[in-house]
């Protein structure tokens, strides 16, 4: 293999606020430690904690790069001590803490997955992200099961497109809210049983309607403010509310009263402070239970649009807009 360059062009955060604080800028090329691999990126998923970064709202974990893109699809190019499972000239993806919008990414060792064959390299950088949170958060702290109903928020999402795939690929009924027409139909084309407009229906209501009276059994929410009272007025008896994120505010008012005669469970998470060991373990359930499905084109990922890495802006701003469905990726 060819000697690597010494520097990269990466995106920085010059600032705070709007898209056009993305920047490109020339970067030394980062040295893989104990358990790590540097990656030659082909691709770079867009993703909301991207943009709550460029805000100043999410900071990068301390000792990880402040460099937006928390996943990515590449090439090993290089392995640090103990790094053993990829060789070079491997393709994979991986979940990272930061350093994604770059031509070359650190990744833990823990947190890479295989990239089929069958899987285009660039639509692998839009699986990592999605499809962590959303085992970890439907299928793990959610408990999601055959025959269950997974209300879904934010349904033409990134994490949304993927929870209603893999919640149909285990036989689970979904219900899910978007914010028009165009995008309650492309959740149904996907699998969806139901998809609600929230700009035109009460989702509490429908969804009691649409369960026969039963409720949700899982919530994912991504919204937070007064969705969580509303989440648990429909969710069912011993069913589960999963928060993720908080669009619209993370200070609620809830009825405690009907979560406890419902024994509900309310709970959250976020991936990008948990632990390494953490991470590597739901890399290998993901590659137990879904890679699987996304080899044999069970389950694919739903891509809206491609950018350059050069602009990361235009991507944020496609973000920003609101109307895209599926993944953004950077490209390399």
């Amino acid at each position: 293999m060819s000697a690597l360059p010494t520097s990269m062009t990466a995106i920085v955060i010059d600032g705070k606020g709007g898209p056009e604080v993305l920047v490109a800028r020339e970067q030394p090329i980062p040295t893989p430690g104990p358990g790590q691999l540097l990656v030659r990126n082909s691709g770079a998923g867009v993703n909301r904690p991207d943009v709550a970064q460029r805000r100043g709202h999410y900071p990068a974990p301390k000792g990880h790069s402040d460099i937006p893109g928390l996943e990515i699809a590449g090439t090993v190019v290089a392995a640090g001590a103990g790094a053993d499972r990829f060789r070079p000239g491997e393709a994979i993806m991986a979940l990272v803490n930061g350093g994604g919008y770059a031509e070359y990414t650190l990744a833990e060792e823990g947190a890479c997955l295989p990239v089929p064959a069958t899987l285009d390299i660039v639509r692998a950088a839009g699986v990592c992200e999605t499809f962590f949170t959303v085992w970890h958060n439907v299928f793990e702290r959610g408990r999601l099961k055959s025959g269950d109903w997974l209300l879904v928020h934010g349904g033409s999402s990134g994490i949304g497109v993927a929870a209603i795939q893999m919640a149909k690929a285990f036989d689970a009924r979904v219900i899910v809210t978007a914010g028009s027409a165009e995008k309650c139909a492309a959740c149904l084309r996907l699998g969806a049983d139901h998809a609600i407009d929230y700009t035109r229906q009460d989702f509490v209501g429908d969804v009691g309607e649409m369960t026969g009276g039963h409720g949700a059994d899982v919530i994912l929410d991504m919204v937070g403010a007064d969705y969580i009272d509303r989440d648990i007025r429909c969710a069912a008896e011993d069913g589960r509310i999963v928060s993720i994120a908080f669009q619209k505010g993370a200070m609620v008012t809830a009825d405690l009263q009907r979560m406890m005669l419902k024994r509900l469970t309310l709970t959250g998470s976020t991936l990008r402070v948990r632990t390494n060991a953490v991470k590597a373990g739901i890399a290998r359930a993901l590659e137990a239970n879904v890679l699987p499905l996304l080899a044999d084109k069970r389950i694919e990922v739903v891509m809206d649009s491609t950018f350059a890495l050069s602009a990361a802006a235009d991507a944020h701003r496609r973000m920003d807009g609101g109307q895209h469905i599926g993944k953004i990726v950077l490209t390399m």
